[in-house]
């Protein structure tokens, strides 16, 4: 594998870079949503500079029988959590009656355990009517953030907008029709990982990410008493 030029210094550094490229959505008080675990050092500073609340955001697969990697779909969560069946997968598996009902309770089961580890015992933020942002520190093959996307897509935020510092141009291309906009700093070719293009890409704790989350919270219930601008 070549060796690469890192482009960002950690997840706080693309976090701080890609919110420059989003200012134009401030004045609209969007809501940030970060994939867990590494998309929420980045989500931190874009919700930071734009003064918009942060949430996780959790999707959970939902595997074939008796052949997990495959997906038959994903659990997308939120304040009503979204079912995204992949159809023709699903068609060609055939599982049994009552499966995927099944896993997707088993599935939802764990977003909740996750979720109030993550954040306790606070909702989901509402995203119907707003600007959604969602954020991750990078996309390779971009199958969780397209379940991501659609699952959102069926709270009518008024603007989906997907936003990730580095991912290859061909995964944005298919992902452009489940969003109203794209923001990436960068599609380098070739494309092998997302990792070679920090120079700080150590996991994400999940320490970490209730840190950052608590953090954010408190500024978004400061924040709570603004005026909202006319949409």
């Amino acid at each position: 594998m070549p060796i690469f030029e890192p482009l960002f210094r950690d997840r706080r550094d693309a976090g701080r870079q890609l919110a420059a490229a989003l200012a134009s959505y401030r004045q609209s008080r969007p809501v940030v949503l970060a994939l867990p675990r590494g998309g929420v050092p980045v989500g931190f500073e874009v919700a930071k500079a734009l003064g918009a609340p942060l949430d996780v955001l959790l999707v959970r697969k939902i595997g074939a029988p008796g052949h997990e990697e495959l997906g038959l779909g994903a659990i997308v969560d939120g304040h009503d959590p979204q079912l995204v069946l992949n159809e023709d997968v699903v068609r060609v598996v055939a599982p049994p009656p009552g499966y995927i009902d099944a896993e997707a309770q088993r599935q939802l089961a764990e977003i909740e355990r996750r979720r109030k580890q993550y954040v306790g015992d606070r909702p989901p933020v509402p995203v119907d009517g707003r600007i959604v942002i969602v954020v991750d520190d990078g996309i390779a093959t971009g199958g969780t953030v397209k379940a991501a996307l659609r699952g959102l897509a069926r709270h009518d935020p008024a603007r989906l907008v997907l936003a990730v510092p580095v991912a290859p141009a061909d995964t944005l291309r298919e992902l452009a029709a489940e969003c109203d906009d794209i923001v990436c700093l960068a599609t380098p070719e070739p494309f092998y990982a997302v990792g070679p293009h920090y120079q700080d890409f150590r996991q994400t704790t999940d320490q970490e990410v209730v840190r950052l989350l608590a953090e954010a919270q408190q500024w978004s219930t400061a924040n709570a008493g603004a005026p909202q601008p006319a949409r």
